[in-house]
């Protein structure tokens, strides 16, 4: 692009504004002072222009850096929370590299409005490059949005898919085939910010929202399910008795008096088979626990 020219004339970056209204009184913030408080910069652009130096251009970059932040907060401002503005700085980066090998100081133009478009435009075409739906399939969908919203005002009722179609001016066909490509801009990011925390924290995501309280840990039902392989190889190497008190004790629910007639010992005999086969029990878990 020509410096000569209306600074966001001709480029990308004018069709991505974001801000029509952008113009040389937005530097006015308290990001731009950081720019113009460098100091003057004509020995370096004249440098760079007549010598192409790459000292005097990265000195350039580096003095106007400041303006990539101010513009990719501009731009972050109209999209969702979970776009990274550093991301946005970064594509933004490009657009005044960019703005700095193509201006020509000599037209008289504000290096910062000329930039500034260039900058603005990288960022969107960067967000543009990460969008899987056409631009043509958002236009429609804001179309048949507008139209339902005019409708349903007007009807005081959802209104019918013939009702739609016809005040958009396509058939019903036509407009369930809208529908259909619309329905791929209906997926929903779960990083997307559904509060912001009180000390300036991330907040509550909309994935912290799905979490099933009532489902089973995954861990724990694997530790549970070696756990019980561990116990039931444990009791099959009991000897035969113990083998059977135990499991009339734990799976049966029998009482030591019960067990006791079924076993043909005595209750103490059973007490002390069942405390042995627990010590007995707790001496391999601590020695696999030690592995």
């Amino acid at each position: 692009m020509n410096a000569g020219t209306s600074p966001a004339a001709g480029s990308s970056a004018s069709q991505a504004s974001v801000d029509p209204d952008f113009d040389d009184d937005d530097l006015e913030t308290d990001d731009a002072p950081l720019v113009r408080a460098l100091g003057p910069v004509d020995e370096l652009w004249s440098e760079f222009k007549s010598t192409g130096s790459q000292r005097a251009r990265d000195e350039l970059i580096v003095h106007y850096a400041p303006l990539v932040k101010y513009v990719a907060a501009r731009v972050a401002i109209g999209l969702p929370n979970n776009v990274d503005q550093e991301d946005l700085a970064s594509a933004g980066i490009l657009g005044l590299m960019e703005a700095v090998n193509k201006f020509e100081p000599e037209r008289g133009f504000k290096f910062e409005s000329y930039a500034a478009a260039r900058i603005r435009g990288a960022i969107i075409d960067d967000l543009r490059a990460l969008d899987w739906v056409p631009r043509s399939v958002r236009s429609q969908a804001r179309k048949v949005e507008e139209t339902l919203s005019k409708l349903q005002d007007k009807l005081g009722r959802s209104p019918t898919d013939e009702e739609v179609a016809d005040e958009m001016g396509v058939t019903v066909r036509k407009l369930r085939s809208i529908y259909a490509k619309v329905s791929t801009l209906l997926f929903v990011s779960l990083d997307r910010l559904m509060s912001v925390g009180d000390k300036g924290d991330s907040g509550m995501s909309l994935v912290d929202t799905l979490v099933d309280t009532k489902a089973e840990d995954p861990l724990a039902s694997v530790e549970e399910k070696e756990m019980k392989q561990f116990l039931a190889n444990a009791i099959a190497g009991l000897p035969e008795r113990e083998r059977t008190a135990i499991t009339l004790y734990y799976y049966e629910g029998l009482s030591l008096a019960e067990i006791s007639q079924v076993v043909g010992v005595s209750q103490a005999r059973i007490s002390q088979m069942n405390a042995k086969s627990v010590m007995t029990f707790r001496s391999l878990l601590n020695k696999g626990s030690r592995r």
